[in-house]
């Protein structure tokens, strides 16, 4: 390090697993933080660095806040120096709202709403034509130039085409002075207790005045014209008595021809999470669940009597299935006949409803002495969907709706009157759909086609736009569109995503915590999310990155290594230096880095058994009419660049499939048209990145399953038999044994409007989640909190005599997650852990040697060493005869594949194809993306 340079400096750092560790971190340095997993780097860069800087931030408010708040826990460490305001951007921060959207998230949608407000031209959505307002000065002119010498009545619209009697508005306008109204297109005097209709719509229109057009009474026009404007809500309409024609003017944007007005424009006319702008079908969302008739008549063959209709299952002698028959009759149809012979009136008004009274008949062929009408089997599915209705009447009915694309706006998200705003022939949910490397695009040519007026609005809203459109595009996001689904997105797009927003922010002096933002990434656009970090590096910010990839760590000012081991075993600093530097140690990590250790590539290649899964016509999101043929009994690897499409086909459109064949998964695949050999297999194992479960109280113990074999052991205990325990007492998730102040939660959630909720240990167990009777209760010493509060590599030892125990963590130990406790909450795992926590939970379970896993990206927060062993239990399965498909970018799993499937050859809509597929050998002598990185690292072995 440089003499005089600036440094963080964390003095007696001991959280968690680190060992009493001091390091100085250089200031407005690109560091990299790297180790196994599991040796301490995240107890060092957020729960030491990131949770210091948050509780200094806090220190700083009032009191009274500070009072509010509660106090933060400060890190279990001596002293740290020279700490900026800092900024952590994790993996685990992906916003699950339906409403948050990259557009959102980024900032950019915002100002693309004030853009349309200020600069789009409105059209009309009848008639397409440029909406116009006038002031009331050119109102006042054009009529003199349009009707001169012409009889007019000045009208003042009131209501349009709405239902009412309207009995109070007629009294008011009489009380006012004003003698005649046209109603419905028909001249009325206003008379005492007057009113219409009340249930048909009407338009009501007010007289004002009616003369003859001329120069002489340009004062009463223009005084007309006001009192019109101001009682037509700055509208108002001229009838022509000659020509017994309308016109429209108006002070707002209005449609000359039909008369439609749009409301003045504003940012949040054009927002979907408004009411002025949402689509008012699907209220902003896109889409809406009906009920699919697919879903309650799977087999048209047979008739309602034998079940054909699922709802209601075969003839029962009840009130529906008596309305069925009555409508039957009706249409001269018995309830056995078969569901595909009855005619399309007669299953519509059976799922729909009829307003005709049905005479209904029973078994007994007595006839009611009254008719009943039928609402119809979708309008009982509905009531079932509604808040009142039962948690299991919900799931009931919701096994018959369908997710479509709503109806009124398209999936546009916006009501009419927003989507008819256009800025060079495009609205602003057609802007929202592009991929933002067209976007951006779009954005640098968006002015050439805009008035000069237009342009000198819009100038320094599309400077912003195109700012943050390029932060986009060098973070390697391109391939994405402004109204992608936050929640759709993964850990490491909504990461770079976040990445993105804070280069926008041009914040300087600023420490950023960043955690392995290359996931998810192709090597090739590995180069721009460098570039990126360094560029924030440039405006005087420290960059501080957990990572385990190559490239990163060569390119970086200061590396700090964590280790030598995972958990106990880990907790020092092995190495911190340049990466130079690093290069001439002999560190676990340098060893990989300098060629001493590798990961082999195998001897050869499975042939496989001679099987496949083909699936043809797939055609959701970007893929253009893929087809693929999944070879079986071998390791298989989907490659391509980040966007090519390889999760919409695996994730998207395989799996969904899969899992209805063999679980009767309620997910709806994406577009397709066919698949065969499912019968090859017999049965589908699907390992993601998402949480173990939806609450903190999820953990490895409860998931695997061997927490209920602890508890059990503990129930068999001389202590508990004598107590009276039954397992419920040693569960922290139901009353009895557990911490009723925390609920058996531990600690208690500070929620915090403007930062993240904080966790403060509770104050009555200490943490422990139990009560102190129950933890009265131990095995070889230990109570039931402590061993909940045991790694897994320490369990491994101390239930090395209870078979039924050890055989599920023992696994979770071979799969290298010795460092993880046995009760840390899913919440703080990463997506890799996550995702390895249940791969070991399918792996102490007997499989088939017949089953298909799917594993996305599991090389997620692993070291070189932890991806060796995953390979192991990877081929592991793999020689026991099941197939393993893997998406992955990481060379290291690639070069070890029995068969590649690349896709590409780009990202977004210039992606969406198999471009490649055979051994990594064969894909090394391609010409694809992929294929060049495959090819450099096989010749270096």
């Amino acid at each position: 390090m440089e003499e005089n340079q600036e440094v963080l400096s964390v003095l007696g750092a001991r959280v968690h697993n680190l060992k009493n560790i001091d390091v100085d971190i250089p200031h407005n340095k690109l560091t990299v933080i790297t180790g196994l997993s599991g040796s301490g780097k995240s107890s060092l860069a957020f729960d030491t660095i990131f949770a210091e800087g948050q509780r200094r931030y806090i220190e700083t408010f009032s009191a009274y806040a500070r009072n509010m708040l509660g106090t933060l826990e400060r890190p279990d460490v001596d002293n740290i120096s020279g700490l900026s305001p800092v900024i952590a951007i994790e993996q685990k921060t992906i916003n699950r709202n339906p409403r948050s959207t990259i557009g959102t998230t980024t900032e950019i949608y915002d100002y693309l709403r004030l853009l349309y407000a200020r600069a789009g031209e409105a059209r009309s959505y009848i008639t397409v034509e440029p909406m116009l307002k006038y002031t009331d000065e050119k109102i006042v002119s054009m009529i003199l130039e349009k009707y001169i010498d012409k009889k007019i009545y000045i009208l003042a619209p009131l209501v349009k085409n709405r239902k009412g009697h309207y009995k109070e508005l007629f009294e008011q306008q009489r009380k006012k002075g004003y003698l005649t109204v046209r109603v419905d297109g028909e001249m009325r005097e206003i008379t005492f207790g007057m009113k219409l209709d009340r249930y048909k719509n009407h338009s009501i229109e007010l007289v004002i005045d009616k003369l003859k057009v001329n120069h002489k009474y340009v004062t009463r026009l223009r005084d007309s014209v006001n009192k019109a404007l101001q009682q037509g809500g700055k509208q108002l309409m001229i009838y022509d008595v000659e020509g017994d024609s309308i016109g429209y003017y108006s002070q707002l944007l209005m449609d000359p021809v039909s008369g439609i007005s749009y409301r003045e424009p504003a940012p949040h006319n054009f927002s979907f999470n408004s009411p002025l702008g949402a689509c008012p079908t699907c209220k902003g969302l896109g889409y809406v669940n009906i009920v699919d008739r697919s879903k309650l008549i799977p087999n048209d063959k047979l008739s309602i009597h034998d079940g054909g209709i699922v709802a209601l299952g075969s003839y029962k002698n009840s009130m529906i299935f008596w309305q069925i028959s009555a409508i039957f009759e009706k249409y001269g149809y018995t309830i056995k006949t078969p569901i595909k012979d009855l005619s399309e009136e007669a299953l519509n008004d059976i799922l729909n409803g009829t307003n005709e009274r049905l005479q209904l008949k029973t078994d007994s062929q007595s006839t009611f002495n009254y008719f009943q009408t039928y609402e119809g089997l979708v309008k009982y599915i509905e009531l079932q969907q509604s808040n009142e209705a039962s948690a299991k009447a919900q799931k009931w009915s919701g096994q018959f709706y369908s997710r479509c694309v709503c109806p009124e706006c398209n999936g546009q998200r916006l009501n009419k009157e927003a989507l008819h705003f256009f800025i060079n022939g495009k609205n602003i949910a057609e802007l929202a759909a592009m991929d933002i490397s067209a976007l951006y695009q779009w954005m640098l040519t968006a002015e050439e086609g805009m008035s000069s007026q237009q342009a000198m609005i819009a100038r320094e809203i599309l400077k912003e736009i195109r700012t943050r459109l390029k932060f986009l595009v060098d973070v390697g996001l391109e391939y994405l569109s402004l109204n992608r689904n936050s929640s759709t997105l993964s850990g490491g797009e909504s990461q770079r995503i976040r990445l993105a927003t804070q280069l926008g922010s041009e914040l300087v002096n600023v420490m950023y915590i960043l955690d392995e933002p290359s996931i998810g990434l192709h090597q090739r656009d590995n180069k721009r999310l460098i570039n990126s970090l360094k560029r924030l590096r440039d405006a005087y910010n420290s960059i501080i990155v957990v990572e385990h990839d190559k490239e990163i760590m060569l390119e970086a000012d200061y590396v700090v290594d964590i280790g030598p081991k995972a958990g106990r075993k880990g907790g020092n600093v092995v190495f911190a230096g340049t990466p130079s530097e690093m290069l001439k140690t002999d560190t676990l990590t340098a060893q990989y880095l300098n060629g001493a250790k590798c990961i082999a590539i195998p001897e050869k290649r499975r042939e496989g058994n001679g099987k496949f899964i083909t699936l043809s016509g797939c055609t959701g999101h970007n893929l253009k009419d893929v087809t693929l043929k999944l070879p079986l009994g071998k390791f298989v690897c989907i490659a391509g660049v980040s966007g090519s499409g390889k999760s919409s086909l695996v994730n998207g459109t395989l799996q969904p499939i899969l899992s209805h064949h063999f679980y009767r998964s309620q997910q709806e695949p994406l577009p397709y048209e066919k698949i065969e050999g499912i019968d090859n297999i017999d049965k589908i194992v699907t390992v993601d990145q998402s949480p173990l479960g939806r609450s903190p109280r999820s953990n490895p113990a409860t998931y695997t399953g061997v927490f209920a074999d602890i508890r059990n052991l503990f129930v068999n205990l001389p202590e508990a038999k004598i107590r009276g325990y039954k397992p419920g007492r040693f569960s922290f998730n139901v009353a009895g044994g557990r911490c009723e102040a925390c609920n058996g939660n531990g600690y208690k959630t500070i929620e915090m409007n403007f930062l993240p909720d904080v966790l403060v240990p509770c104050e009555v167990c200490g943490g422990k989640r139990y009560n102190r009777e129950t933890l009265e209760v131990r095995f070889k010493g230990k109570s039931i909190a402590d061993v909940l509060d045991m790694t897994i590599n320490q369990a491994v030892e101390f239930f090395e005599s209870v078979p039924n125990i050890l055989k599920k963590i023992k696994v979770l130990q071979e799969i290298g997650l010795g460092y993880i406790k046995l009760g840390q909450p899913s919440s703080t795992l990463s997506g890799g852990e996550n995702q390895r926590v249940k791969l070991a939970t399918e792996l102490s379970k007997r499989d088939t040697g017949n089953t298909l896993f799917i594993l996305d990206e599991p090389t997620t927060g692993l070291h070189f060493e932890d991806i060796n062993v995953l390979l192991g239990v990877i081929n592991k399965l793999v020689e026991r005869g099941n197939t393993v498909l893997v998406i992955e970018h990481n060379l290291d799993v690639l070069k070890c594949a029995d068969h590649i499937i690349d896709m590409g050859p780009e990202g977004g809509k210039n992606g969406g194809c198999i471009i490649a597929e055979g051994t990594p050998e064969e894909i090394a002598r391609g010409d694809s993306p992929t294929a060049i990185y495959i090819a450099s690292e096989l010749k270096q072995q």
